[in-house]
């Protein structure tokens, strides 16, 4: 992604830092929307709470989210102030800490956890693994659905991804119940189930 920077009149420079906006970015996958009513959701790599605002607009009770980005996640905060129906936490998490960063979510389980355009970054930066851990951590925490979303451009990297999180994810008890090539903008697209 080309990374641009947007001047917003003040003189401060807004970076565009996601592919798509909100629901688009669950492009292949948007059938999780159905399945938000009611239910609780966890962001891996919120950013700035787009997709999690869109799931609490489909009807989401719970939505939870974590990122590195200070200002999104302030931003995210922000965005769900005002949804008094819609209880959440959003939390700056450094994940390459591993499980242990995740202590503002301990113990907490959710329907819907969504990984989208995240797990490259992790991979660049944690050992294998470490990452393993992580991800069947995730696993363990998600009661219904995980979802994913790899890189437009590398399908052999996404591919790679899929089969990684086949394993990690199976760890934890989930299979693979969805996979999807069909956004050509955002690339490949994956759901495990319990």
């Amino acid at each position: 992604m080309v990374e641009m920077r947007r001047p917003n009149g003040s003189g401060y420079e807004v970076q565009v830092r996601v592919r798509g906006t909100g629901m688009f970015r669950l492009d292949g996958m948007a059938d999780l929307y159905w399945r938000a009513r009611g239910a609780s959701v966890f962001d891996i790599g919120c950013n700035r709470g787009a997709v999690s605002y869109d799931m609490a607009l489909a009807g989401a009770a719970k939505v939870d989210g974590c990122d590195i980005y200070e200002e999104g996640v302030r931003t995210a905060r922000e965005l769900f102030a005002d949804l008094r129906d819609v209880k959440s936490l959003f939390e700056v998490v450094d994940l390459t800490g591993g499980p242990a960063a995740l202590k503002p979510f301990a113990g907490r389980q959710y329907d819907i956890t969504l990984c989208l355009a995240t797990y490259h970054k992790l991979k660049r930066a944690m050992p294998e693994a470490a990452l393993s851990e992580l991800m069947a951590h995730f696993g363990r925490q998600t009661r219904g659905w995980f979802a994913w979303r790899g890189t437009s451009d590398k399908a052999a990297e996404n591919d790679a991804e899929i089969a990684a999180l086949d394993a990690d994810l199976g760890r934890a008890g989930l299979a693979r119940i969805h996979t999807s090539y069909i956004s050509a903008e955002l690339g490949a697209a994956a759901i495990w189930g319990r």
